[in-house]
């Protein structure tokens, strides 16, 4: 009779534990879903600058919250879980932007010069360990 309960105490510790486990990544999946879904949804869209703008202050956020550590020049450093880089192509002066460049030059300017001017997305990689959005780039479309 004791040998029983100790198997059945054994099985609950077992189930439990992977109970727990299950939960534990259905729980982050959720999350890693949640948070994708705020750039996701820029992807292939013509987005105004002011609407740029905002995403810029999203990653600039989530980058802050996180923790990411900066370059030496203040750009967010890649990592392997939960940093957000952001680049901008222009094609008034040809040339490609970091999000920190347009940040620090001023969020406000930036949408004085470009809140009428359009932009899309058109491509966006993951991390490979999380599945978060780690990178994004925006291209001009019109002038």
């Amino acid at each position: 009779m004791k040998k029983i309960a100790i198997f059945f105490t054994i099985m609950i510790i077992i189930v439990c534990g992977i109970s727990y486990l299950y939960l534990n990544y259905k729980a982050e999946y959720n999350m890693s879903k949640k948070a994708n879904l705020e750039f996701e949804r820029y992807l292939n869209e013509e987005i105004y600058g002011v609407d740029l703008a905002t995403v810029i202050n999203r990653a600039m956020d989530s980058n802050q919250k996180n923790n990411v550590q900066k370059s030496n020049k203040g750009i967010y450093l890649n990592n392997d879980t939960n940093s957000i880089n952001i680049k901008i192509n222009m094609i008034d002066n040809d040339s490609s932007y970091n999000m920190e460049t347009i940040y620090n030059g001023g969020i406000q300017k930036f949408i004085n010069y470009y809140s009428k001017i359009k932009f899309e997305c058109i491509e966006i990689e993951y991390h490979n360990s999380t599945n978060k959005v780690k990178y994004m780039l925006f291209e001009q479309i019109t002038q």
